[in-house]
């Protein structure tokens, strides 16, 4: 079937996550992490992924602002930067107010244009996704915002994409399903939905029973795609 719906992971795929500390790094206020704000934030995003994985498998579910506080206090640990209050508090502050990747607005615009159904699935919390979206100005180009917490497991449990077909009423073969991470587009391909990954590190494919259908640098030609 012709894909009529196309679902957005949130962090690191629409949001850029390590702006959080890039722009902390150019505030003198903190010049201690000018040399270390990118070994800081891929501890942050990784912690932040590893957290949700092991909450997930031990039935411990929690907000995921609380994940996210989790995993910069072990990324600050780790960086020899814990202690410092002020740094923290920037940091988390700047994390609700993530900008777009440049191509993002542009790409969600043609695909409303071309009559398609736009939606985040993200493990964030709703008011976490809400400050991201209207942080970056790009709720006028989603019809929906879909959060884990409305099914209260963080991806790549089944029950989260089932909020796909829930929400907008269709096949599992109309949605395609952008994600920057490749365990979740993995994930979503043995779920049922057409998959891209959009691998902006060039990482290597992670060695699963699935893989992603495309694999993309940025998020331009997810139009294309999605018109087939």
């Amino acid at each position: 079937m012709p894909i009529t719906t196309c679902i957005f992971d949130a962090y690191g795929t629409l949001f850029d996550v390590a702006a959080a500390a890039r722009q902390a790094a150019t505030e003198p206020e903190f010049p201690q992490l000018r040399d270390t704000w990118v070994q800081l934030a891929n501890h942050w995003r990784l912690k932040q992924l590893q957290y949700t994985w092991l909450r997930a498998i031990t039935d411990a579910h929690t907000d995921f602002w609380e994940v996210t506080q989790n995993g910069l206090d072990w990324a600050l640990e780790a960086t020899d930067l814990d202690g410092d209050d002020r740094l923290r508090q920037r940091l988390l502050d700047l994390y609700w107010q993530l900008q777009a990747y440049a191509e993002v607005p542009a790409m969600l615009r043609a695909l409303k244009d071309a009559g398609m159904n736009t939606a985040i699935l993200s493990n964030g919390s709703p008011a976490m996704l809400d400050g991201a979206v209207q942080s970056a100005g790009i709720g006028d180009v989603l019809d929906d915002v879909l959060s884990v917490q409305s099914v209260g497991i963080f991806k790549p449990d089944a029950r989260v994409y089932d909020l796909v077909g829930n929400r907008f009423g269709c096949a599992k073969d109309e949605v395609l399903f952008v994600s920057s991470n490749g365990w979740d587009a993995a994930a979503a391909s043995g779920y049922g939905f057409t998959t891209a990954w959009a691998n902006r590190a060039g990482e290597p494919v992670d060695r699963l029973p699935w893989t992603p259908r495309h694999v993309l640098s940025d998020l331009t030609t997810i139009p294309e795609l999605a018109a087939g």
